[in-house]
């Protein structure tokens, strides 16, 4: 499996059957346009977790045209966006989409943002989590202690259904936003803590990796067998090897 860093919240994960492209907003380093030259005859699945203009661009319908491709969006993106000649699979949260290319399967889940957070199961049973806006938000400016205390159950709330379906999750793209100041780590560390969570990959965090990247300064209150990984650069990318569920053997 190979991974490679967008923009934001962006991310391409490779397979050896399908690419996988999660919230496109932009591409500095031009990495899927180049992924796609260079494995025409892969189909390619875009993930859209809201309308929000920093995760979802209409310039994805005019991406791997060349290729079988599948649109699997959020609800929440407007109809008028996009092209009826194209496959669209529009989600809201509990929905469940299965034989996609790839033998892939997608589960949505709310969001404490806006639009959807994405679960997908591959052909192999390796899991793939795309927070979206799912995240522990709340600022130092927030007016009480009531509204806070409000956020912070309703994430609890929804990772714990996450849980009780998917207690291990191989790969999760998480918020980080160093925005929130000391907290800025609360919902990525009691995701963690609630799911075991093989590789993490931080997201969302504005291009300020350093605050986002200093896994020592998580607030966990528990020991976690997570691997973290720092991708902040455009175009970064990394092999990863994910063992194949029950089988000690590490597969692409």
């Amino acid at each position: 499996m190979r991974i490679t860093y967008l923009a934001h919240s962006g991310f391409m994960v490779e397979t050896t059957e399908v690419i996988m492209i999660f919230d496109y907003f932009r591409d500095p380093s031009h990495s899927v346009v180049k992924t796609l030259q260079k494995r025409p005859d892969v189909p390619v699945l875009f993930f859209v977790s809201s309308h929000r203009p920093d995760h979802y661009k209409t310039e994805i319908f005019n991406l791997a045209q060349n290729h079988k491709r599948v649109y699997i969006l959020s609800n929440d993106v407007e109809a008028r966006d996009t092209n009826s000649d194209l496959a669209i699979q529009g989600m809201s949260a509990g929905d469940v989409v299965e034989n996609l290319p790839g033998s892939i399967t997608v589960k949505a889940y709310p969001s404490t943002g806006e639009g959807v957070s994405f679960l997908v199961s591959t052909r192999s049973g390796r899991t793939i989590f795309h927070a979206g806006d799912l995240n522990l938000w709340h600022w130092d400016e927030d007016p009480t202690r009531k509204e806070v205390a409000k956020q912070s159950d309703e994430f609890t709330r929804i990772i714990k259904r996450i849980a009780e379906e998917y207690p291990t999750i191989d790969v999760a793209f998480v918020p980080v936003d160093v925005r929130q100041g000391k907290d800025f780590a609360l919902g990525a560390t009691e995701f963690m803590e609630t799911i075991k969570v093989k590789n993490l990959f931080p997201m969302h965090f504005d291009g300020d990796a350093r605050l986002a990247c200093d896994f020592g300064a998580y607030p966990f209150h528990n020991n976690v067998s997570t691997t973290f990984h720092c991708m902040h650069d455009p175009g970064q990318s990394i092999n990863l090897e994910v063992p194949k569920p029950g089988v000690g053997k590490y597969i692409s």
